[in-house]
C-alpha cells in the first residue's frame, strides 16, 4: 500500500502555480518565495557549520588519543585525559544537536524547490520590451548622472510625489516615462529622509507610498525581465484590483520604509549634531589646542573657584598652597586652553577681580 503522509505538508506557494492569475507580481516573489528561500538557506547554514564543528570534534578527538598512546609523563597524561573528557562531552552535545538537526529536517514541509525540477524550459514566442543592461559607471558618473537627471526632473518627480490616486500616478507615468527609472526612487527616498528630518511626517508617509510604488514597478520589471516602463500599466491595475492579501503586503511594505526613513533621518540629525558639537569644540580650543570646559572641569575644586569668581588674588593664594609640580602641571593645562594668558597686561594681574579668560591680561604665576 502507498504511504501518502509525505504528500501532505507540502508548501505551496502563488509564484509556483503555472495557473495561477497572479504570476509574475511582486508581491508572490518577494512576500512568498524570497521568504521560504531564505529560510531553506539559514537551514543549509546552520547544518554545514554543525558538520564542520563535527568534524573539527573529531579531529580533536582523534590528535588527543593519538598523544595520550605516545606520552610518557603522567603529570601531562592527567591534563591530556581531562581535555578528552571535555571534547567527548562536546562530542555527545552534537550528537543530542544532530538528532534536533534531523528531526527539525523531517518536520520541514517540502515544496516546488525540493521535490522537483524544471523539466523542460518554456519558449516565449511574444516578445516584450528588454530591460536596459546596467551600464558599468563609477560612483562619481553614477552621482553625476543623478544631479543631471534632477536638475532636468525635479519639478516632475516633486508632483509625482504628491499625488494621491492611483489613477493620477498610472496617468502621470504614462506620461512622463522618462521617470519610470532608479533615479526616481532613489531621489524620492532622499526627500522622505529630508521631510522626516524637517519634521514634515504626513508629507513623508505619503511620498514614502509613492517611492513604494515606483519600486514596486521596478522589481515587477526585473521579475519578467522587461523594460520598466512596460510594468506601469500592469502595477497600477494589479494594485487597484488587489485581493486583501496583497494589499496587505503592500502596505506593510510601506510601513516598514516609513520606519527604516524615521530611523536614518534620526542618525542623520545625530550625526549633523555631533558635527556641530565637534566644530564647537575645536572653535574653543586654546593656543595648546585644549578645550577651555574640559579643562576647568579636570581642575581641583579650588583652582574652579578661583576661575569662576575670576579672582586673580585667590588664585595666586590657591597655587602658593599647591605642588609646585602639581600646579605648574594645571597652569600649563590652563595656558594651552586659553584660559589664563601669562604674557600681557602686567598691572592688570595685581587688580582683584580681573577677568581670567583669552581676552585676560594676567602675569605668569610659578
Amino acid at each position: 500500500m502507498v504511504d501518502y503522509s509525505k504528500w501532505k505538508d507540502i508548501e505551496i506557494s502563488d509564484d509556483e502555480d503555472d495557473t495561477h492569475p497572479n504570476i509574475d507580481t511582486p508581491s508572490l516573489f518577494r512576500w512568498r518565495h524570497k521568504a521560504r528561500v531564505e529560510r531553506m538557506e539559514e537551514a543549509q547554514k546552520e547544518k554545514e557549520a554543525f558538520e564542520a564543528k563535527k568534524k573539527e570534534t573529531e579531529q580533536k578527538m582523534k590528535e588527543l588519543q593519538t598523544k595520550l598512546t605516545e606520552m610518557s609523563d603522567e603529570e601531562k597524561a592527567e591534563e591530556v585525559k581531562r581535555e578528552l573528557d571535555r571534547i567527548e562531552a562536546e562530542k555527545k552535545a552534537l550528537q543530542e544537536k544532530e538528532q534536533e538537526l534531523r528531526k527539525k529536517e523531517r518536520q520541514t514541509p517540502w515544496n516546488v524547490d525540493t521535490i522537483s525540477k524544471p523539466g523542460f524550459a518554456k519558449t516565449v514566442i511574444n516578445t516584450k520590451p528588454t530591460r536596459p543592461k546596467e551600464e558599468e559607471l563609477t560612483e562619481e558618473e553614477r552621482e553625476q548622472r543623478m544631479k543631471d537627471f534632477v536638475k532636468q526632473n525635479e519639478k516632475l518627480l516633486k508632483k509625482f510625489g504628491m499625488l494621491r490616486k492611483y489613477d493620477d500616478s498610472k496617468k502621470f507615468l504614462a506620461e512622463n516615462q522618462a521617470l519610470v527609472c532608479e533615479n526616481t526612487a532613489n531621489y524620492l527616498v532622499i526627500w522622505c529622509i529630508n521631510l522626516e528630518m524637517e519634521e514634515k511626517k504626513e508629507l513623508m508617509a505619503h511620498v514614502a507610498h509613492q517611492c513604494i510604488c515606483m519600486q514596486y514597478i521596478l522589481e515587477l520589471s526585473k521579475q519578467l525581465d522587461v523594460d520598466p516602463r512596460a510594468c506601469v500599466s500592469m502595477f497600477f491595475s494589479r494594485i487597484q484590483v488587489a485581493d486583501v492579501e496583497y494589499k496587505r503586503q503592500f502596505e506593510d511594505e510601506v510601513e516598514s520604509f516609513k520606519e527604516r526613513i524615521r530611523k536614518r533621518a534620526a542618525e542623520k540629525l545625530a550625526a549633523a549634531a555631533a558635527e556641530a558639537e565637534e566644530e564647537e569644540r575645536l572653535a574653543r580650543l586654546g593656543p595648546g589646542g585644549l578645550d577651555p570646559e574640559e579643562v576647568i572641569n579636570s581642575l581641583p575644586e579650588e583652582l574652579q573657584k578661583c576661575f569662576e569668581s575670576r579672582d586673580v588674588k585667590m588664585l595666586q593664594e590657591t597655587i602658593a598652597k599647591m605642588d609646585p609640580e602639581e600646579a605648574k602641571y594645571h597652569m600649563k593645562r590652563c595656558v594651552d586652553s586659553g584660559l589664563w594668558v601669562p604674557e600681557a597686561n602686567k598691572e592688570a594681574s595685581e587688580d582683584e577681580g580681573v577677568e581670567i579668560s583669552q581676552d585676560t591680561s594676567t602675569d605668569d604665576v610659578d
